[in-house]
């Protein structure tokens, strides 16, 4: 549903969406998902969905309708170019080619084209399948790895700079961000800036600019 959301929303914008990765969900939905958004200060204004999401809402697969809240972490990094002051040397890496799970055709899981790169010094681990050669996704991994390892230096730096200031901020599962509420009410509200929305469906529809330019304007 999140997903669907900045999908809704880049296409408000004008922007463009590419998935680079999905893993679905054991029942239904994903448990994870990577995608590309392109446009003109794309990464400005999506750096404000960055978070944990709570989600509340009756449960479509429980028989007695009980209400269920989700939880979904939001990380949003800048495209990185190729000569950038990000260095990734061979040894600390890992290549693996693996057999891309499409969703089916006459090539589907008969070629490995599928990457994943493993980061040894961070732990990092990036993929991608869905470009439709091996070196094409070798290189779009390679440009997420890199944008991994520039957020990572910037929230180093943030926290070095909170360290001093003598600021402690936790960022972990349960400091959601921002209420998705379907029931008993509708309500979307932004934790962090007190910004909401009754129209909850407006707001998984895309309609998410008034939370960021709220959040912006108060960071």
């Amino acid at each position: 549903m999140l997903y669907r959301m900045y999908c809704r929303y880049a296409e408000r914008c004008g922007f463009k969406v590419t998935e680079l990765d999905r893993l679905p969900g054991d029942t239904a939905g994903l448990k994870s998902v990577d995608f590309k958004i392109e446009g003109e200060n794309a990464y400005g204004y999506l750096k404000a969905e960055i978070g944990v999401h709570r989600l509340v809402r009756i449960s479509p697969f429980d028989a007695n309708k009980r209400r269920q809240t989700s939880f979904a972490s939001l990380e949003v990094m800048p495209e990185v170019d190729d000569d950038s002051e990000i260095e990734i040397k061979d040894e600390d890496i890992r290549i693996d080619v693996y057999r891309s799970s499409g969703a089916g055709g006459q090539k589907v899981n008969k070629t490995e084209t599928a990457i994943r790169i493993t980061h040894f010094p961070t732990g990092i681990v990036v993929t991608c399948q869905n470009e439709r050669s091996q070196l094409q996704n070798k290189e779009m991994a390679f440009k997420y790895l890199r944008s991994k390892l520039l957020e990572k230096q910037i929230e180093q730096r943030m926290a070095e700079e909170a360290a001093l200031k003598g600021e402690t901020k936790k960022i972990e599962w349960g400091s959601q961000i921002r209420s998705y509420v379907f029931c008993p009410y509708t309500l979307v509200k932004d934790h962090r800036t007190g910004y909401e929305m009754g129209d909850v469906q407006a707001v998984m529809d895309g309609n998410i600019q008034g939370f960021i330019i709220d959040y912006l304007k108060k960071s």
